[in-house]
């Protein structure tokens, strides 16, 4: 099988991260896979993957509003046609038997310039086009954007791979018109990379992070500093990984002894295992990584502008005893600092009961769909 995914992140990486993770598990299937990345560049191929930059842009703040090419223009009418002719030339360079589109039609509508064309294509070739979205969607709240999605699903797509488990979210919560598409949706419990064996092993690090979400993480970083002499792990070595050169520079120069600024790491899952407490955002990706390793964790939900995912994941797993959870509105030194300390105090966290198997079960469901 022949597939090309389409993906595209605005602000943090975390849907370039989700479609990566499935590209992988296709190629470790024996697939063929082009994994097509419209955001900014942050991703390198993965073996046995090709991977096509197309030309990048992102979102100029958390309303989504205006797109930026790489030079920080709004993109305009020239720069719409080029790339949409680009993806258009790869979709009949690559013949695929499958096109996933990353999240669309359940958001990323500001593509529609490339995105209907390119799906056009692909039904008028018979190839399958599938939807790959993640548990939890925002902005479903105005019926007409719900009722446009269900609509985009019924004339244009195959099927759409929800990559959740119902028991801890179900799509219809975020998404009011599942029962207009039931036929095509399909759970596939969570996506989450490999987890090494052996289990926890409990170091003296407090890892600090915000996904790849650059700048959207500074409010956290710098309270994180400010929390530090506060709390209980005072005297613990903190590593505050951070994706965004300009900020990494500028917490380094007020970072006090004992705390080290780092770019982003490759094997996140690993610290993760060898640290005594995470404090970050609540990204898709880096809580599913959590709760894999049952690491202690504080996580402090993105919520600017109308963001809501990462606080409604997050309060189901803390409820679950999976993590400790501060809301951004109230996230201060102090606030921070004390559930910093309720989580070094409090019992080891639960190993959340979560369905982890997404990547296994869509190359299953894909592999049946497209019969190869």
């Amino acid at each position: 099988m022949k597939a090309l995914i389409w993906v595209q992140h605005l602000l943090g990486a975390g849907h370039l991260q989700r479609a990566g993770l499935l590209a992988e598990a296709l190629a470790g299937a024996g697939h063929i896979v082009t994994l097509a990345s419209g955001g900014m560049p942050r991703r390198q191929a993965a073996a046995g993957i090709r991977f096509v930059q197309l030309p990048p842009c992102r979102a100029a703040d958390a309303t989504f509003k205006t797109l930026l090419d790489d030079t920080g223009r709004p993109i305009d009418e020239d720069w719409r046609i080029a790339r949409r002719d680009r993806l258009l030339a790869l979709f009949d360079e690559t013949a695929p038997d499958l096109l996933i589109t990353e999240h669309y039609p359940f958001g990323r509508r500001q593509l529609r310039f490339e995105l209907t064309p390119l799906i056009a294509r692909a039904r008028s070739a018979g190839t399958m086009v599938v939807s790959s979205v993640r548990d939890v969607l925002v902005g479903m709240d105005r019926p007409e954007r719900t009722a446009w999605a269900a609509a985009r699903v019924e004339a244009e797509f195959d099927h759409v791979l929800v990559h959740g488990d119902p028991a801890v979210i179900p799509f219809a919560a975020t998404f009011p018109e599942a029962h207009r598409i039931a036929t095509r949706l399909s759970h596939t419990g969570y996506l989450v990379p490999p987890i090494p064996a052996g289990g926890r092993i409990e170091g003296d690090t407090v890892l600090v992070s915000a996904g790849g979400g650059g700048a959207v993480g500074a409010g956290l970083f710098r309270a994180a500093l400010a929390a530090r002499s506060l709390s209980a792990a005072r005297d613990l070595p903190w590593r505050l990984l951070v994706g965004e050169a300009a900020l990494r520079a500028d917490l380094a120069a007020i970072a006090p002894q004992g705390v080290s600024v780092e770019g982003l790491s490759n094997d996140f899952v690993t610290m993760l295992r060898h640290c005594r407490l995470s404090v970050s955002q609540a990204g898709y990706n880096t809580v599913m990584e959590i709760t894999a390793v049952a690491a202690r964790a504080v996580v402090v939900p993105f919520s600017e502008g109308q963001e809501s995912e990462q606080q409604l994941r997050a309060e189901a797993l803390a409820a679950r005893g999976a993590l400790h959870l501060l809301a951004e509105p109230d996230l201060t030194p102090a606030t921070l600092a004390a559930t910093i300390d309720r989580a070094l105090a409090g019992p080891a966290p639960a190993s959340a009961a979560l369905d982890r198997n997404g990547a296994a079960r869509s190359v299953e469901l894909l592999g049946r769909w497209v019969g190869r």
